[in-house]
């Protein structure tokens, strides 16, 4: 099992988990990495090739990405930007030490972070939306601290998700760390647009892969209510149109759910080799045990 760097976005529906399956599947040899739907990126931090071209229409999981990436160069600098701003705000930090009351543990035995947490994360998310320049630190914390750890904006372009029962942990510490030393080595080029304009733009060539893991048509999930029917036949028919011109890809889905059949992404698959992935799928909506199969498509062998 080769070791996995974790994304330090936690993003949900996070391939962190699945990427020693992931890779066996993968190309050997990778020139240029594509992910049109990049997320948390856990998936591009445990690939080598020689250049990533990453892409993802949520332009403040972007704007994230390229905050922390420029942070890597002054690691020191970021943590104790971090340390500053949780300790004003008087956030839990067990990363650092534990300031959670014991009768607060005893009263709340399974909530006790949110509970503590919640009016210094509510004052951050004031500060951070009434602010005219985005601090993108603030920004990051309102994550960590988050209900799930979604990054959910209004149509005021207000950050409004509620605080979580979470807390800045060791693991997340170790992530941070982690990400920094991983994408120094790494040339990275982020992008903000839909997933076909991305693909689009690019000029493919030999030993260059694309990774597609877009929102699943049949689940539950937060961000797969954004993804129809139509979204769904258009990406099946770009990938088509790019294993006719010989680029090799691979595609995460899922096949069915709780009861419910993607049928036009099993009718689809039938042209190419279908890879059973043995999943950690959860719905945030209902974490309750469900019937589901995640496939990984691919149109080349390694």
């Amino acid at each position: 099992m080769k070791k996995v760097i974790r994304s330090p976005l936690f993003y949900m529906g996070d391939k962190y988990k699945l990427i020693n399956q992931l890779i066996n599947f993968f190309p050997k040899k990778i020139n240029n990495f594509y992910e049109p739907f990049v997320g948390g990126g856990s998936v591009f931090l445990n690939i080598k090739a020689k250049k990533y071209y990453l892409n993802d229409l949520d332009k403040n999981l972007i704007l994230l990405h390229n905050f922390l990436i420029s942070s890597s160069n002054n690691s020191k600098k970021f943590f104790r930007d971090l340390e500053k701003v949780i300790t004003h705000y008087r956030l839990s930090r067990s990363f650092l030490e534990d300031i959670v009351p014991r009768s607060l543990k005893n009263k709340y035995k399974k909530t006790y972070y949110a509970k503590f947490n919640k009016e210094s994360y509510t004052q951050l998310k004031n500060d951070f939306n009434n602010s005219k320049k985005k601090d993108y630190l603030k920004l990051y914390i309102l994550l960590i601290y988050g209900f799930n750890r979604i990054l959910r904006f209004n149509l005021k372009n207000e950050f409004n998700l509620p605080v979580g029962n979470v807390d800045l942990n060791k693991n997340t510490e170790k992530a941070l760390n982690d990400y920094f030393i991983a994408i120094k080595n790494k040339k990275i080029n982020f992008s903000n647009s839909t997933y076909s304009n991305f693909l689009k733009k690019m000029n493919f060539s030999k030993n260059d892969f694309i990774y597609c893991d877009p929102p699943y048509l049949i689940t539950s999930g937060e961000y797969n209510k954004f993804w129809n029917e139509s979204d769904e036949i258009e990406l099946l028919s770009i990938l088509d149109n790019l294993n006719k011109k010989k680029i090799k890809w691979a595609l995460s889905n899922v096949t069915e759910y709780r009861g419910k059949k993607n049928n036009i992404l099993l009718d689809w698959s039938k042209k190419y080799k279908v890879n059973k992935i043995k999943s950690n799928y959860i719905s945030f909506n209902d974490n309750s045990i469900k019937n589901f199969k995640e496939v990984l498509i691919t149109n080349a062998t390694r």
